[in-house]
């Protein structure tokens, strides 16, 4: 992994925010991760917009971002996952039917769902008609159009088939849709059960316990030392609820804001695959993320170190996209894939061993989606052992916890008794 810090330098993760000027005269608002400057200024010109300030992104604008976030007001500008893939299959069909770019993506554009898909889609077109490829056009908007995204498009367009790769891609955007749909289902119930379960805890504290303690004042009981604990308790949480779940979100944020550190980052994501079934999980999906989309890239005719480029800036963990960065460099030296991937030991064994195989039967890309179906596959199981698990721990800690508190009650309501005889 060593030679992965240069790649993973705090230089590299600069936020610059800038202001622009589109070729219409509309204000253009955004934020590019460049090294330099002089960058952002560069890309902003293939753009064809003229820049009016560049600044770097400072902390507090990037914890108010978080907030927002955390919030459900994030970029309000930015396409949702279900949206693209609508998007390109639309777009896919009617160029599979012979209609062309241009005309597809004006009939996109005015059956648009909601403004924002209207905006984009609009802008989209003008800069096909102002001469840039659609993967250049793409490229524009970063937020909702990702590197692989634009990867497969270019392929396309070099070779003429524009329409099989957007196919390709809806398919794939499709997968990986509902795998993340697969985990979102099965952690609804856990956080319902937590939720439901952290709610009734305050609510024992905060409501139904003070309404006991007057009796147990006006009596002069001397009350057990675990009531007194509840009952500060509850005390404490009427007193300051609200500042803590106000410092628990701004905790949220400031935690995100320090995770942009390459440094951090890669620590912490270091730190989730050692975690006993949750590590496991991350694993397979990742796995499964990489052979899908270096499958998909393959056969539309990007080359093996092209694919795994792009695959470096798909893979979420920093510790597997550092991982493939190390695996691109020992291919373009010459060296195996399969082998480099199997040193880091970062993702599962079963993948690396497929991808051997790929690479001696010179049927990498084939063998690479079949490996693809095993870790989707591997990831719902491994999806139902942590629900096994999390799930009764959710409810025997909840449990213990309630028990305690009306434990705590019955003992104070003993003591009155003992008084009254």
């Amino acid at each position: 992994m060593n030679a992965a810090a240069p790649a993973l330098s705090e230089k590299d993760a600069t936020i610059w925010r800038y202001q622009a000027v589109t070729s219409d005269g509309s204000v253009q608002h955004g934020e590019m991760t460049a090294d330099t400057e002089a960058q952002v200024v560069s890309r902003l010109r293939k753009q064809k917009l003229l820049v009016v300030q560049i600044a770097p992104a400072t902390r507090g604008s990037a914890l108010h971002r978080e907030l927002l976030s955390l919030l459900g007001r994030g970029d309000a500008t930015r396409l949702r996952g279900q949206e693209i893939a609508e998007f390109t299959r639309k777009l896919a069909t009617m160029l599979t039917a012979g209609l062309d770019l241009d005309r597809a993506l004006r009939f996109l554009g005015e059956t648009a769902t909601n403004k924002r898909g209207t905006k984009l889609i609009g802008a989209l077109r003008d800069r096909v008609r102002d001469g840039n490829s659609f993967a250049d056009a793409l490229e524009g908007f970063p937020s909702s159009f990702s590197k692989l995204y634009v990867g497969l498009i270019k392929a396309g367009e070099a070779g003429g088939k524009l329409g099989e790769a957007l196919l390709r891609l809806a398919d794939l955007l499709e997968r990986e849709r509902k795998l993340k749909t697969t985990i979102q289902s099965a952690m609804i119930y856990p956080a319902v059960l937590l939720v439901a379960s952290v709610f009734s805890i305050v609510l024992l504290l905060t409501h139904v316990l003070p309404q006991f303690v007057p009796l147990f004042e006006e009596n002069g009981a001397s009350l057990p030392m675990a009531t007194k604990i509840v009952i500060a308790a509850g005390d404490f949480l009427t007193a300051w609820g609200v500042v803590i779940l106000g410092a628990v979100l701004v905790g949220i944020a400031l935690a995100r804001v320090a995770l942009r550190k390459p440094h951090l980052r890669l620590s912490y994501d270091r730190f989730l695959l050692r975690i006993p079934i949750l590590g496991n999980l991350l694993r397979e999906i990742m796995a499964a993320q990489f052979t899908r989309t270096l499958g998909t890239l393959m056969r539309n005719g990007v080359p093996l170190v092209g694919a795994l480029r792009i695959i470096e800036g798909v893979i979420n963990n920093t510790a597997g996209a550092s991982c493939v960065m190390d695996a691109c460099r020992v291919v373009r030296e010459g060296g195996s894939l399969a082998l480099s991937l199997e040193n880091e030991r970062i993702f599962p064994e079963t993948m690396t061993h497929f991808l051997k195989v790929g690479e001696e039967t010179a049927q990498l890309a084939a063998i690479a989606l079949k490996s693809a179906d095993i870790h989707e596959e591997a990831s719902r199981v491994t999806i139902q052992r942590l629900l096994a698990v999390l799930v009764p721990a959710i409810t025997i800690i909840m449990g213990v916890i309630v028990a305690g508190i009306v434990s705590a009650l019955l003992l104070a309501m003993l003591s009155l008794n003992d008084l009254a005889h």
